[in-house]
């Protein structure tokens, strides 16, 4: 017979209570058994942006040590669901592990600072989006040589912007009040980052973050290839760090 919504619910509900009446490890083992899908579908998307050497299945551990630990301290009496909660400590646990490594090599570090100091001086002296021509004429390169340089980019960079853009608007239960404003206060500037995004950027951004879709999808849906989304995502995800660092640096 197969499950029903409601048995599901009724099942985690009588572990969630049991576990509450005693924290055992069985019990905790149970739970993290029925919300392991979780785990997968963060390190799916997470994936995506990853370069292809990063090993999945280390990325699962973490995030499962990430659910056990969300288990641990999800507090019962607050109203929000525990899947929002868990959430955004599993991918945290993932992010964490990713910034743990250093596979980039220094080469591919200094193009990333150089790139990141293009857009950022540019849109700064612009008041806009840099257009690709003008950002190949900062970096003396031709347009041909850009699309390789984002393209390599891509495959280096670790969604540097994922733990702030993929919150959902949630505050940890141990974050203190400073900290709950910071967060707010950051997802605010991201918002208006955002807007300032040229449309299609904007459009892959929204689909990719707060849609839940993949780059595959997104691709079907605009029309383009898949590498050119992913090539638009990169920059859209350059050009938010750019801001970041100018709203950064104006209050300085």
């Amino acid at each position: 017979m197969v499950a029903t919504e409601q048995d599901n619910a009724a099942y985690v509900d009588s572990l969630w209570q049991k576990y509450r009446r005693q924290r055992t490890i069985d019990t905790r083992n149970q739970l993290a058994e029925y919300y392991l899908p979780l785990v997968k579908m963060v390190a799916g998307r997470l994936a995506i942006s990853l370069p292809s050497h990063v090993d999945k299945e280390d990325l699962l551990s973490s995030g499962f040590f990430g659910l056990l630990d969300a288990i641990d301290r999800y507090d019962f009496q607050r109203k929000n669901k525990f899947e929002t909660y868990a959430g955004v400590r599993v991918r945290g646990a993932m992010l964490d592990y990713l910034r743990s490594k250093d596979w980039v090599p220094v080469t591919m570090r200094q193009k990333i600072r150089r790139y990141e100091q293009a857009v950022y001086d540019l849109e700064n002296e612009l008041g806009r989006p840099a257009k690709d021509e003008e950002l190949a004429e900062r970096l003396n390169i031709s347009l041909g040589e850009l699309s390789d340089l984002v393209a390599q980019l891509n495959s280096s960079t670790v969604v540097p912007l994922e733990e702030y853009l993929r919150t959902d608007g949630s505050e940890s239960p141990e974050m203190s009040p400073v900290e709950s404003i910071e967060l707010r206060e950051l997802q605010d500037t991201l918002a208006q980052a955002i807007d300032r995004l040229p449309e299609k950027e904007k459009l892959v951004i929204s689909l990719y973050y707060y849609e839940d879709l993949t780059l595959r999808e997104i691709s079907l849906i605009m029309h383009l290839t898949e590498a050119r989304i992913s090539q638009m995502h990169t920059k859209a995800v350059f050009r938010l760090r750019g801001y970041l660092a100018r709203m950064k640096a104006d209050l300085l």
